[in-house]
Order: C-alpha cells, then sequence, then structure tokens
C-alpha cells in the first residue's frame, strides 16, 4: 500500500489527534471485523481526527490499508478480508514498544522504514481472540499508547466465557447451567468429558448449546436437540477452540443493554429484545450479519424491568473491570428473573449493530458514539489504573 497519502510525520503544530483505527485480526471474526472497521472509519469525524487505517491480516502481518470504508461492507453474503485492500504490498507497519516513542514505521523489502508519524490513539475494532482477548490491550500497555475499550484483564474475562461467568457469580449475578470441557479433559478421557456434558442434559433437559469457549459472534455454535448431534457439535466447537463450553438452555426472552463509560462514570442504554429469527433456530452468525435479523428497539419491557436490566448491565460492566464499552447480553426467564449470558467488551460496531442501536434509540447518534468512545480513551493513561 503506497503511502503518499497518508498522513506524514507533522512538523507544524497545532495538530490534529491521530486514530489508528486496527482491524481484521487472526481469528474467526476476521470479516466481522473488518464491517465494523468500515463504519467506524466512515464515522470518525474527519475535521477533528487524523485516521490511520491499519489491518492485521489472518496470518497475523500489521499492513496500510486504503482508506477506503466502502470496500468492507459484506458483499454476495462474504465478508470482506484485509487482504482485499493491500494491492499486494509486501510492506508493514511496526508500533515501537517504547512509551517515549508512539511513531508508527512502514517498512517494506529493500527500502528505508518510513516513519508515519505518531499516533496518540488506537481504535481496535478486532473480535475474538488476537485482539479483543487481551493480547492487543497488553501490546498497547507496553507500546504506552491509549486506546478504545477495556484493559488486558476485562478484555481477557469478556472473551473467556467460563471466566466470566466466575466473575459474575463471585459479584452475585446470576448464571445458567453450564460444563466446561478444556482440551486435556478431552484428550486424556473423551467418555468422562462427554458423560459430564450428557449429565448437564440429565439434570436441565435438552437441547444444549455447545460454544467455543473463547469465540464471538456465535461462530463455532451449534444447538443441540438431542444426544445424536452432541459428537458434531463438540468437534465444530474445537474446530474455533479446544476449550468448549456448554450450556443449558434457557427458556424465556433474549434482552441486550448498552453500556458507554462517560465523564462521570459508566451508563445504561435502552434495553432491545432479539426476537427468534423465523429462518434460523437460534439467533447465529447468519441470522445477525448476513440476514440482518432485526431487534427490537427499546425492548418491551416494563419500566421496572427495563431499570432492573441496566442496573445489572452496569453491575456487569463494573464486576470484569471493563471500561469503555461494553454490550451485556441477558434472557428474561419465565419466571421473571435476569440472567446474565455474557459481554462482549468490543461488540460488533456497524450502524446496524444492536449496541449502536441501542444508543441510537437512547439519544447518542452512531458518529456522536464513535466520538464519545474516542475521548474516554484519550482521558485514561495506560498502566495501572
Amino acid at each position: 500500500m503506497s503511502t503518499e497519502n497518508l498522513p506524514q510525520s507533522p512538523d507544524q503544530q497545532p495538530r490534529k489527534p491521530r486514530v489508528a483505527v486496527v482491524f481484521g485480526g487472526r481469528s474467526s471474526e476476521h470479516g466481522i471485523s473488518m464491517v465494523t472497521a468500515g463504519a467506524v472509519l466512515s464515522a470518525i469525524d474527519r475535521t477533528k481526527y487524523d485516521v490511520l487505517p491499519i489491518g492485521i491480516t489472518r496470518e497475523g502481518r500489521w499492513v496500510l490499508t486504503a482508506d477506503e470504508p466502502e470496500r468492507m461492507a459484506i458483499t454476495d453474503r462474504r465478508t470482506p478480508e484485509v487482504a482485499d485492500l493491500t494491492d499486494g504490498d509486501e510492506g508493514g507497519v511496526v508500533l515501537p514498544v517504547d512509551p517515549a516513542n508512539r511513531e508508527v514505521v512502514y517498512t517494506e523489502p529493500g527500502s528505508v522504514p518510513k516513519a508515519l508519524g505518531e499516533i496518540d490513539v488506537v481504535f481496535p475494532v478486532l473480535h475474538g481472540p488476537y485482539g479483543e482477548d487481551g493480547t492487543l490491550q497488553g501490546l498497547l500497555e507496553l507500546s504506552g499508547v491509549p486506546y478504545v475499550g477495556s484493559g488486558v484483564l476485562a478484555s481477557a474475562v469478556g472473551q473467556d466465557k467460563e471466566y466470566m461467568k466466575r466473575v459474575f457469580t463471585s459479584f452475585g449475578l446470576k448464571v445458567g447451567p453450564y460444563v466446561v470441557i478444556r482440551p486435556r479433559e478431552w484428550e486424556q478421557d473423551e467418555s468422562a468429558a462427554r458423560k459430564k456434558i450428557i449429565d448437564l442434559a440429565g439434570d436441565h433437559g435438552w437441547p444444549l448449546f455447545v460454544k467455543p469457549a473463547r469465540a464471538g459472534s456465535s461462530i463455532g455454535i451449534t444447538k443441540v436437540d438431542d444426544l445424536s448431534g452432541l459428537d458434531d457439535a463438540i468437534a465444530e466447537a474445537q474446530r474455533h477452540d479446544p476449550k468448549i463450553l456448554v450450556e443449558a438452555a434457557l427458556r424465556g426472552r433474549e434482552i441486550e443493554c448498552g453500556v458507554l463509560e462517560l465523564e462521570d462514570g459508566p451508563r445504561a442504554s435502552v434495553p432491545a429484545e432479539i426476537p427468534p429469527p423465523d429462518a434460523h433456530a437460534y439467533y447465529d452468525f447468519e441470522a445477525k450479519y448476513i440476514d440482518s435479523t432485526p431487534g427490537i428497539v427499546p425492548a418491551p419491557l416494563t419500566p421496572e424491568e427495563t431499570a432492573e436490566v441496566q442496573r445489572l448491565a452496569v453491575d456487569a460492566f463494573e464486576a470484569a473491570s471493563c471500561e469503555g464499552l461494553v454490550r451485556a447480553d441477558f434472557f428474561l426467564t419465565e419466571d421473571g428473573e435476569f440472567v446474565i449470558n455474557e459481554i462482549n467488551t468490543m461488540p460488533g460496531f456497524t450502524p446496524i449493530s444492536m449496541y449502536p442501536q441501542m444508543w441510537q434509540a437512547s439519544g447518542i447518534s452512531y458518529p456522536d458514539l464513535v466520538d464519545k468512545l474516542i475521548e474516554a480513551a484519550m482521558r485514561r493513561s495506560t498502566g495501572l489504573r
């Protein structure tokens, strides 16, 4: 990717803050990260910020990409790739791991490295492992670069569904029945690991949901209605993560609530409801992103139910020590109790995603939401806080 039209090291003052939008990545959510990045790049106020788009390929190489959000959309039911925006360039981007130097350097074989100037904040729109799970956040902490969203611990907790549930339980938030199968358990005694799952079904009934423990966007999840489908579901989950989580089905309504960190602390949005999709067994990847199954915003709840789920969403945000933003997902059970399913520390962030929709209904537009997240990141220091 040519650097001719990219912002160079500034010699004049004052300059606009430079935001590096980082997207793509090595996880199975690479394509959805691209879609999110396209929306964020379109929404950033270019009169207020300089923008540097940085893609991470599926192999993990950091590259400069075209600043062309329109090329980051789902087309013909296919998600985009970072490679689509690099024109076959072999150059790479290096972020120095030095808190005294925030200068991004562009290198390519046979050429002198080229300084692209300092970055002031990173907006990481990566989903899944190697980006949303604390790994990128750790790199940015070492580099001393502020970033949008939660820190290392909260990002890791938010990615690992087992430890997320353990944290919530320790803070008094109710979670549904589940079991975890670690890779060593499966390797040493498959029959004993499978029995744990069958016992869960015996205690709570079918169906069960078999999931990768550290993935999102409903990728790798299978709804299992009886024993005959269990082995295929385990294999599909393990294709994305050797550690799997199996949950008992909860009967009730799916309710989501957004949390945004403002100057005076975290605030909850109006909640949304995810109705059962007509053409899908549950709210899976295709229902979310390909067929764009609409949610109901705001959710048809009583004032008391709305206040309760908003309180619980903020409680979950605080329990995991989150920062910036969170989408908290709940079930409102048939007996009127909210059970938390999970949080997402970097939720789907396209304009049709539920998190921005909830804030739109709460009075904050998509561009304003992006701006508030950048401002919150720039208010925070890196390091212990």
